[in-house]
C-alpha cells in the first residue's frame, strides 16, 4: 500500500464512496454509465420473391373447346284413342259454347246482322265438319286443323257497318241543315219519305229510329228528334248499339244547337256537329 493509500485524504475519500454504494439502490444506473440497446432482428439470408402466375408452354398442343349442346326435350306422349276422341269432345263443347255467345253479343246489340250471320256460319261449318270427320274415323286427328282460331276477328272486322254519309233535314220545311260525306238518296225518293215521318210525329209523335235496306247492300237510318231528322247511311245494316249511339249523337246535336234550330239559324259557322266524331274513328 502506498502512502497515497494511507493518506487522511484518500482515506476519508474511500469511505464516502464506500457510503454512497450502500444508500443508492441497486437498480439505480450510474450518470456515467449506458444502457444497452436491444439487439436487431436477424435478417433473412434470402428474400423471398412475389409468386408469379405460371405461363403456359405454347409448344404443347392444347384440346379445342367444345360447346355444350342442351339435352334435347323428350318427344311428346302419343296420346291413346280415347285421349283422342275426350279432346274432339272438347273441342266441340267449346264451339257450341262460341256460338252460344254470339247469339248473345247479337241480342246485347254488340254485333250487326252481317256479322252475326258470317262468324255463325263459320263456327256451324266447323262444328259440322268435326262431326263428320269423327263419325267416319274417331282416331282422326284431322279435325285439329279444322277448328283453328284467328278467323273471328277477321270477320267481324269485315262485315262491320261503317256510316258512309250523314245529313240532317229540317221536320218542318226538309230543309237541308248539313251533311257530311256524299248523299246518296235521291231527292224525290227522299222526299217522299220525310213527308211520311212528318205525318206520323203529328199523328202519333216520335216513332223512333227506323232503317231501311237499300238494294245495293247499303242502309239508311232515319232518327227524327225534336225538330230535325237526321238520315244517316251505313255501309252495312248497323247493330242495336250503333243506332242507339246515332241517336244519342243527333239529341246532343238539337241540345247544343237549340237556339239556332228555334230561329231557322243554320250558318254551320254557329254550330257543333257531334255526328264528325263518326267519321274520325275511320282514321283509328
Amino acid at each position: 500500500m502506498s502512502d497515497q493509500d494511507d493518506s487522511p485524504d484518500f482515506s476519508l475519500l474511500r469511505r464516502l464512496l464506500r457510503e454512497d454504494s450502500q444508500s443508492r439502490p441497486s437498480d439505480e444506473v450510474l450518470p456515467e454509465e449506458s444502457v444497452p440497446l436491444p439487439p436487431p432482428p436477424p435478417r433473412p439470408s434470402h428474400p423471398k420473391s412475389p409468386v408469379r402466375p405460371q405461363v403456359q408452354d405454347e409448344s404443347v398442343p392444347q384440346e379445342l373447346l367444345t360447346p355444350s349442346i342442351p339435352a334435347t326435350p323428350p318427344p311428346a306422349s302419343v296420346l291413346t284413342p280415347r285421349e283422342q276422341m275426350q279432346r274432339a269432345e272438347e273441342a266441340l263443347i267449346q264451339l257450341r259454347e262460341k256460338m252460344a255467345q254470339i247469339a248473345a253479343e247479337f241480342a246485347q246489340g254488340k254485333l250487326n246482322r252481317a256479322q252475326f250471320d258470317a262468324i255463325y256460319a263459320r263456327y256451324s261449318e266447323q262444328r259440322l265438319i268435326t262431326e263428320r270427320l269423327l263419325a267416319r274415323n274417331p282416331e282422326s286427328q284431322a279435325w285439329q286443323s279444322v277448328i283453328r282460331a284467328g278467323h273471328t276477328n277477321f270477320l267481324k272486322l269485315h262485315y262491320e257497318s261503317h256510316v258512309i254519309s250523314y245529313t240532317i233535314y229540317d221536320q218542318d220545311n226538309f230543309a237541308l241543315i248539313h251533311h257530311t260525306g256524299e248523299i246518296q238518296l235521291e231527292h224525290t225518293q227522299l222526299l217522299a219519305v220525310l213527308q211520311r215521318l212528318k205525318s206520323i210525329l203529328r199523328e202519333r209523335g216520335n216513332p223512333g229510329p227506323a232503317n231501311k235496306n237499300l238494294s245495293d247492300g247499303r242502309c239508311v237510318l232515319f232518327v227524327p228528334g225534336k225538330i230535325s231528322v237526321a238520315v244517316v247511311i251505313f255501309s252495312v245494316e248497323p247493330s242495336a248499339a250503333q243506332v242507339l249511339r246515332v241517336q244519342d249523337i243527333h239529341h246532343d246535336f238539337e241540345r247544343a244547337n237549340q237556339h239556332a234550330l228555334s230561329q231557322h239559324d243554320y250558318n254551320a259557322e254557329r254550330m257543333v256537329f257531334p255526328h264528325r266524331a263518326l267519321f274520325e274513328e275511320k282514321k283509328y
